[in-house]
């Protein structure tokens, strides 16, 4: 049996989650499928569009992602006290950026005076945003269900797209944090889609090292804080030059039962 979405993620606990969908098509999510010839290659621009806008509104951060054939793999980051420290007017303005909003929260936008009810229900729906701003569930609604919608349109039918609800696993430390990263960022490396991370496209790992040759960090993705210390600001609790490191020396491993 399944178990619920809110029993799987536990903010107290952590807050780096590895999120993985899987297209429920033979056909492919992006990339060429060789049964029909036909390139569904732009629909990772798709995906990693919709992911880096969303990462915008969301109080969640973009830790690293890889788009694949058929699935998409991403570890986010919860900033739940960011979503908690907002007014109520950054919240709305967050929010109907993603979707229209109720009568009361469009009226309230537009200045107009709330009577007490509404400022009841008004509050109570601010509050709802509040919670879904820094959700992973809605967080990935918002994404597969773009994705979803264009790809049927594309493909003239109906029906389910992703073979399911979101996959999800909770990252409890630095250790499983940066090996998950990795492998992530590693995902078209085995899969032979790329020789080597500079080259690997719709990837996080592509975003940092063009950035790095700058020495900058991408302003998308959650950038590198360095190694923790007594004052620790918001960000990786490692080194962008270690972690490059760690994707280089896993990257050059051979694995069995990989192409790549």
């Amino acid at each position: 049996m399944a178990i619920a979405r809110r029993r799987q993620v536990s903010l107290v606990d952590t807050k780096y989650y590895h999120c993985i969908s899987r297209c429920v098509r033979r056909a492919f999510l992006c990339g060429e499928d060789r049964f029909t010839g036909k390139s569904f290659e732009h629909r990772r621009g798709w995906v990693e569009d919709k992911l880096l806008t969303l990462a915008k509104a969301f109080c969640i951060d973009v830790c690293a992602y890889a788009v694949m054939s058929n699935h998409t793999h991403l570890v986010l980051y919860v900033d739940d006290k960011k979503a908690n420290r907002l007014n109520d007017k950054a919240i709305v303005i967050r929010w109907h950026k993603l979707c229209k909003g109720t009568l009361l929260t469009q009226k309230y936008m537009q200045g107009e005076k709330l009577s007490k009810a509404e400022l009841i229900f008004f509050s109570q729906t601010v509050n709802q945003y509040r919670e879904r701003l820094a959700s992973i569930s809605w967080f990935m609604r918002l994404l597969n269900e773009d994705i979803a919608r264009k790809a049927n349109k594309e493909d003239n039918c109906t029906g389910r797209f992703w073979e399911g609800r979101f996959k999800s696993q909770a990252l409890l430390d630095e250790a499983a944090l940066a090996a998950c990263m990795a492998y992530v960022d590693l995902n078209p490396i085995r899969a032979k889609m790329a020789q080597t991370p500079e080259i690997s496209d719709y990837t996080s790992v592509q975003k940092r090292i063009e950035n790095a040759t700058e020495g900058k960090q991408p302003k998308k993705l959650l950038r590198f804080a360095g190694m923790p210390r007594q004052i620790m600001p918001k960000g990786l609790p490692f080194e962008l030059k270690s972690y490059l490191e760690l994707v280089e020396l896993t990257g050059r491993c051979i694995r069995e039962g990989k192409r790549g």
